[in-house]
């Protein structure tokens, strides 16, 4: 196992009715502003019941906060922060609004250009102070109400966020506020915390028993439940284990110690930023794929996972492991998310627009190890692409 430090300081209010304990979560003098993405959370209640929490404070809204949220967007809220002197930042919606949010307390107090925050990428973001934050989670998918990660899209491509200084300070987490949610933001949710786990498991041993056998569990738990949370869309028990299997497959937990890939999403972000897929859609297209043309690589994991999570047992490695695959792979399209490039409308010819995308970005060496170059990565979409 490797050398690790771990510490994550955001305070989870799980379960039914929490709502109704905001005001004491939120300081009693804080100028709050509140973020959120479309109407839904209006249509079903869910801000009422928000601003309703937050009592007598004097509280400011921001709406539109797209999938992928925008940097322009962004910006505008990053203006209202300034000319209001707000003091505290509620998002109230999914992944993509606890990510914007997390981008308007970094850029408020920034006195540079904010577009230096997106540039600074992985190696750290230039953050010295950020305005606090909490969350109100509406989508199980993205953990990012419990991790110090966002990822924005600007016209460069869609870039990270991270520092400490933007974990959400508590972040409620009811998954009855989960019910009215569409299938396919269901089915996405699951195929993207699926996808989180594994770019953090199926890399290659370092004898991290703890952090295996709880991403295990969790990938064991969601393959239980996706489909049930499809099929019982009110099932509370079922919503439960979901929100909290993918809360649990981001907060850092069962990153600790071991090395991480990534390569999926890197490739998949550049499939939404081009074509517009859905970022869980894109994981699904690529990981198979990455997997196929990488499992030499990846064996000895590939095959704990076949073993562990898919419970295959019998055959040769190599014949558990191309099982592994296909399971998942069949998982996901159960799921009804589709897993080839071309199901989506993309031209064979434009794969060489993602490659140079890769590259424009600067992502030419990926994977767990660093040698997946672009005739790798092209490879890999040639072989997602495939009917």
């Amino acid at each position: 196992m490797m050398n690790f430090n771990y510490q994550n300081p955001t305070h989870i209010v799980f379960g039914q009715d929490r709502l109704q304990e905001l005001d004491q979560l939120v300081p009693a003098n804080a100028k709050v502003l509140v973020l959120y993405g479309g109407g839904s959370v209006k249509k079903f209640g869910t801000l009422e019941k928000v601003l309703a929490g937050l009592g007598n404070r004097e509280v400011f809204e921001f709406s539109g906060i797209e999938p992928n949220p925008t940097f322009n967007t962004l910006m505008k809220a990053v203006e209202i922060v300034r000319a209001e002197n707000i003091d505290f930042l509620l998002a109230v919606g999914g992944g993509s609004v606890m990510d914007g949010t997390k981008f308007v307390a970094a850029a408020a107090p920034y006195e540079g250009d904010e577009v230096d925050l997106l540039k600074a990428g992985f190696a750290g973001a230039p953050i010295t102070s950020a305005i606090p934050l909490g969350t109100v989670a509406t989508l199980p998918a993205t953990g990012s109400e419990m991790n110090m990660g966002a990822v924005i899209s600007h016209d460069i491509g869609k870039l990270p966020v991270m520092s400490p200084l933007l974990y959400p300070q508590f972040s409620i987490l009811d998954p009855s506020l989960t019910f009215t949610l569409p299938p396919v933001q269901i089915a996405n949710g699951v195929v993207d915390a699926f996808v989180h786990v594994l770019e953090q498991y199926v890399t290659y041993p370092v004898d991290a028993r703890i952090q295996d056998r709880m991403a295990e569990g969790i990938l064991q738990t969601l393959i239980e439940v996706g489909p049930v949370t499809l099929a019982e869309p009110d099932n509370y028990d079922a919503r439960a284990n979901l929100m909290w299997s993918a809360t649990s497959a981001l907060n850092g937990y069962i990153g600790v110690g071991v090395p991480q890939d990534w390569g999926t999403h890197m490739i998949g972000h550049e499939l939404t930023d081009l074509f517009g897929l859905d970022h869980a859609q894109s994981l699904a297209v690529v990981l198979p794929s990455l997997w196929k043309l990488r499992k030499d690589k990846k064996r000895a994991k590939l095959v704990q996972y076949a073993e562990r999570v898919w419970d295959i047992r019998e055959g040769s490695d190599d014949e558990k492991v191309d099982l592994a695959i296909e399971k998942t792979r069949d998982f996901f399209e159960s799921l009804g998310v589709k897993t080839r490039l071309s199901q989506y409308g993309v031209e064979h010819n434009q794969i060489e627009n993602v490659i140079k995308a890769l590259e424009a970005h600067g992502m030419t060496a990926l994977s767990e190890t660093g040698d997946q170059d672009l005739n790798t990565s092209r490879e890999i979409l040639e072989d997602a692409y495939a009917a």
